[in-house]
């Protein structure tokens, strides 16, 4: 079957809805690249940087109450609003004198900057045809990738400038206001108007639990829970395994991230194309044991190319359950609760994980070692990819109407 043709407006959505996902792995790579400059200029130690680290990371979790209002305000200003508030609090950041005004700064940063990409996804949910929708959603999240690789390739530059970390924040502003002002040719969800209208009724915080979708948002909140204990920690910590613990050399390091990054990006970009062709389900195998073989070897093995090829899997684990996740997450609900029920599922509930797992893992690693302690989080999406085939149902070429029914 020939697939479905992208109309010239789609086409110009998926180019605007990219950029902006674009910051999503920018803005995550770049608070790790600048976290050793910054503590060095403001005087803070290890446990200080690691506490600023995890009160920021609250705001993927703040994000839900923005997120939520797509369903009552409408996609097109929700995403209005992150994209504006991300910008500003972009600025803020890199003129930020002190580290608890960084501090808010980028948590503000965090809660806009997820509920830009989750309205996103949303929005490619939504505005896109059943049978490229996996597509669409694969290549913004390959997106997210995409942007820290380009973070990782150019902070290091930036730092050596007479700027320093404030110039990683300043030059991120500048496109970011090319896409709040490219953002006015942007429309309403087509299937938010058809099924909702031009603004949605506004409900309760706790309405989803007394609906029959609990069940589902339940479910997916656990899977998603269990995979971020996984991918939330298996990068972050790799450079320290590395050194410590597998004896590698800086340059060593720095050349392994380079090429896994670069070699993985194909597949990221491949993962929702696959979801279109096999399905979620038979997707999510491949997906999902890779990433779990990814993380445990990144732990297990020495040597600078095997432990390379173990980080080109992990790399592509951390992106690629992200893509199937976000369609599931988008696909089994209804319109009028799409935004809010996915917002519970990820931000509110499944991100606490996203949250709790460096903490945890950074105190066992400072008895047991980092080997030992993150390898064992690889079974997390072994766990999770056992419930997607037991809960979840196949939603490949389906209309939302009819994945929300299932």
């Amino acid at each position: 079957m020939t697939p479905s043709k992208f109309t010239p407006y789609q086409w110009k959505l998926f180019g605007f809805l990219s950029v902006a996902t674009f910051f999503e792995g920018y803005d995550f790579i770049a608070l790790s690249q600048i976290l050793p400059n910054f503590r060095a200029e403001m005087g803070l130690d290890k446990s200080d940087g690691a506490l600023m680290y995890g009160l920021i990371n609250i705001g993927t979790i703040v994000a839900y109450v923005l997120i939520r209002r797509a369903d009552s305000w409408g996609r097109r200003r929700v995403l209005t609003i992150t994209i504006v508030g991300y910008t500003l609090c972009t600025a803020a950041s890199g003129f930020a004198q002190d580290p608890y005004t960084f501090t808010v700064a980028q948590l503000l940063a965090r809660m806009f900057l997820i509920g830009e990409y989750c309205i996103a996804m949303v929005y490619a949910a939504e505005e896109f045809p059943a049978d490229r929708r996996g597509l669409v959603i694969g290549l913004m999240q390959a997106m997210v990738s995409l942007g820290g690789v380009v973070c990782a390739g150019l902070a290091p530059l930036m730092l050596q400038t007479d700027l320093g970390w404030r110039l990683v924040y300043f030059a991120g502003v500048l496109p970011l206001i090319l896409v709040a002002f490219a953002r006015r040719g942007l429309k309403e969800s087509s299937r938010f108007v058809a099924d909702v209208g031009t603004t949605g009724q506004s409900r309760p915080f706790t309405h989803i639990w007394r609906t029959p979708l609990r069940k589902r948002m339940l479910q997916l909140s656990l899977i998603w829970g269990l995979t971020y204990f996984c991918t939330n920690s298996v990068i972050a910590f790799w450079k320290e395994y590395a050194h410590t613990e597998a004896g590698l050399t800086d340059g060593q390091v720095g050349t392994s991230i380079t090429l896994a990054a670069l070699v993985s990006m194909p597949l990221i970009f491949y993962s929702g194309k696959l979801m279109d062709q096999i399905g979620r389900r038979k997707a999510s195998v491949i997906i999902f044991s890779f990433g779990s073989l990814g993380a445990y070897f990144c732990y297990t093995l020495t040597g600078q190319w095997p432990l390379t090829f173990a980080l080109m899997l992990g790399i592509f684990g951390v992106s690629a359950t992200m893509t199937v996740l976000n369609a599931y997450g988008t696909e089994l609900f209804p319109t009028d609760m799409r935004a809010d029920a996915f917002a519970w599922a990820n931000n509110l509930l499944g991100r606490i994980a996203y949250v709790v797992s460096p903490i945890l893992i950074s105190f066992f690693a400072d008895t047991y070692g980092w080997g030992p302690t993150v390898s064992l989080t690889a079974i997390g999406p072994v766990l999770a990819l056992a419930l997607i085939l037991l809960w979840l149902p196949e939603t490949k070429d389906k209309d939302l109407g009819d994945t929300a029914a299932v």
